[in-house]
């Protein structure tokens, strides 16, 4: 809302700082600076708050050390991360751009869905929260939503620069190190293409999953690619739900996820950082970076209170909006493909629940006794139960993750 204040009073003033604020690095660290400081101070007022509503976490004893200590440790922190994501991306975002506004929907969606999960286990004292089924509901309908989005909006489009003696270009002005430069485009259009790593040419078309070329097959593409979108935004949300196990785990592994992914928009939604990396150019998907700092701060803001030994749990209101958002912004900027090695620390949880399960079942209906694969899952609790101390395993899984950030980064070039 400061945004279009901004640029309304500068089109009839002369404000001094104007072009300054409507920057969007500015606008970036505005973002995540008032993100960290919505989190840091507020935080505390709402983990207070929590705490006279004794609204705290049930523990079930399952043998892992020090784990009946958190026992009434104020949840659904989540409203945290959610206040400070939402409140800076208001103030300095472009609440015109599509981008924006689809992951402020996300946002409010994925809350409102987490925090009905938390109302029902605290004050209903139901311990299994909403019912699979109806999370499934929600998720499947924010997938039906972003994927018709990238369907019918015609500002959700790409765009390749040509040469200028190409016949399709045309001439565009951008600002490249706040010098206006022209450049060659071609047409902007509307393709189901995504990045996808480790090849030479770096994009897969999902209309290759669908035969022939007439307006039946394309229209069989993009219902292929809603129900895709809608897979992405599932298993990512069910993954980070899944890692939020240990203090800080969650919330430190998302944030470094979060800030490669606003790294990965800045480069796709400027065409000459775009052109030089050989990979899409998705005009206004820049403006997703505002949306990543506070996104990004807000995290950080929260893991002042949620490290070792955590005040604060954030609960299935932050940890299935947090994977869902994820999930969101890399469809947006056409990255999903790259979530398995980005977000392989959730990937892995998940698969580690996926896999005791089965064999367990397997082994219990051929032997007549269950027998599991790990000690616990999912696999942070298999290392606690082998003796490691929880600080450690999650300061271990953020290492990891910083590799899994850096690699993602690398494919890039790597082809």
């Amino acid at each position: 809302m400061l945004y279009h204040l901004v640029k309304y009073l500068s089109l009839h003033f002369d404000i001094p700082g104007a072009g300054m604020f409507l920057s969007l690095s500015f606008r970036a660290a505005m973002a995540i600076i008032l993100a960290l400081a919505i989190g840091m101070i507020f935080g505390r007022r709402i983990i207070r708050f929590l705490q006279r509503k004794q609204i705290g976490e049930e523990v079930r004893n399952l043998g892992l050390e020090g784990q009946l200590q958190k026992r009434g440790t104020p949840t659904m922190g989540g409203v945290i991360i959610l206040i400070s994501i939402l409140i800076p991306t208001l103030l300095f975002g472009d609440l015109t751009n599509v981008y924006t506004r689809l992951m402020i929907v996300s946002t409010v969606w994925l809350g409102l869905i987490g925090f009905l999960d938390d109302y029902i286990k605290v004050f209903r004292k139901n311990k299994e929260g909403l019912s699979g089924r109806y999370k499934i509901v929600g998720q499947v309908g924010l997938g039906l939503i972003v994927g018709c989005a990238m369907w019918l909006s015609p500002q959700i489009v790409t765009k390749e620069k040509l040469d200028r003696n190409a016949p399709r270009a045309h001439v565009e002005y951008v600002n490249d190190n706040g010098q206006r430069s022209a450049v060659y485009m071609a047409p902007a259009e509307k393709t189901v293409n995504t990045t996808i790593p480790f090849v030479k040419n770096n994009e897969f078309n999902y209309h290759w999953l669908v035969p022939g070329d007439s307006e039946r097959a394309d229209l069989w593409t993009w219902l292929v690619y809603v129900v895709i979108a809608t897979l992405v935004i599932t298993a990512v949300s069910n993954g980070a739900n899944l890692t939020d196990g240990l203090d800080g785990l969650a919330s430190g592994v998302s944030a470094t996820i979060v800030v490669t992914l606003g790294i990965l928009a800045y480069l796709s939604g400027n065409v000459i950082y775009a052109d030089y990396l050989n990979i899409m150019y998705i005009p206004m998907s820049g403006e997703l970076i505002v949306y990543a700092a506070a996104f990004a701060g807000a995290l950080f803001g929260f893991l002042w209170y949620n490290c070792y030994p955590a005040q604060v749990f954030m609960g299935d209101t932050g940890s299935l909006a947090i994977g869902g958002i994820i999930a969101v912004f890399a469809l947006l900027i056409r990255k999903e493909l790259l979530l398995p090695i980005l977000c392989g620390i959730f990937f892995i949880e998940s698969l580690s629940v996926i896999m005791q399960v089965t064999y367990f079942k397997y082994t219990k209906k051929r032997y007549g006794e269950g027998r599991r694969i790990f000690l616990m899952s999912p696999l942070h609790h298999h290392f606690q139960k082998k003796g490691y101390f929880e600080s450690k395993i999650v300061v271990r899984f953020w290492i990891v993750q910083l590799l899994l950030a850096a690699i993602t980064l690398v494919t890039l070039k790597i082809r």
